[in-house]
């Protein structure tokens, strides 16, 4: 039986993903600071489910992750889907260092003692949510953008040493546009919002090909294109917020 991590399964999109694999057979340890969230899903699969609750900004959440492990029998893949973001156009101080908390140190402590696991293992598979928010730098949202554009060059760091070391580490970077839950509940009008079932879907499609990077529906992928195509010197100028 395949066996999957998730990190940020008691809501959004890494509780689809859960969801998902449970329902396809994989044993899931769910992972989130939110007991109650992550034990209403475990109880539908009772067999084949551990919790483990664990907060990504803090130091002991490595050694939470590998009790995790140790419960599950080991680890096939590893799913990082805990994130936060905000709107932020005035730069409030707070909102910018929960960003980077979670989403810079938490993502590097997660994922780097995963990729340090599957070293030691010989093989692994590990696959990330980050965003399309990574391709340049947004003014309403400042943080949030240079976090995840961090997370897809660290992703890409980390398949490259692998390379280097021949490890057998997969690597998938998933990034999605606005998709509809918890995440966006700030009351702004986000355009074309992806349903977050359909996003597991693709998602879960995209890891069982090895996929490395996978931007998720035909319209964001059209988007990124033509946005890394525009120069700096017009971006800088142009008026990007959502309402």
């Amino acid at each position: 039986m395949k066996k999957a991590v998730v990190v940020g399964a008691s809501s959004g999109i890494g509780r689809e993903v859960a969801c998902l694999l449970l329902r396809q057979g994989w044993m899931v340890g769910l992972a989130a600071r939110r007991h109650e969230a992550l034990q209403s899903l475990s109880d539908d699969y009772p067999t084949r489910s551990c919790v483990q609750v664990l907060d990504v900004t803090r130091d002991d959440a490595p050694e939470s992750l590998m009790q995790l492990v140790d419960k599950m029998g080991g680890m096939d893949l590893y799913f990082h889907a805990a994130g936060v973001g905000w709107q932020n156009p005035t730069l409030e101080a707070s909102k910018e260092q929960a960003t980077l908390s979670t989403n810079g140190m938490g993502f590097a402590r997660m994922v780097g003692e995963a990729y340090r696991y599957f070293a030691e293992r010989g093989a692994g598979h590990i696959a990330v949510i980050s965003s399309i928010a990574g391709t340049k730098g947004l003014g309403a949202a400042p943080a949030y953008s240079a976090t995840k554009a961090f997370q897809n060059v660290y992703v890409q760091a980390l398949e490259q040493q692998a390379h280097m070391r021949h490890l057998p580490i997969r690597f998938t970077d998933i990034r999605p546009g606005f998709v509809r839950t918890e995440l966006l509940g700030d009351g702004a009008s986000y355009p074309m919002l992806m349903d977050p079932h359909k996003v597991a879907r693709i998602i879960v499609r995209a890891v069982s090909r090895d996929r490395h990077v996978c931007v998720i529906d035909w319209r964001y992928r059209l988007l990124t294109f033509f946005w890394r195509l525009l120069p700096d010197v017009l971006w800088r100028k142009m008026r990007i917020q959502t309402k």
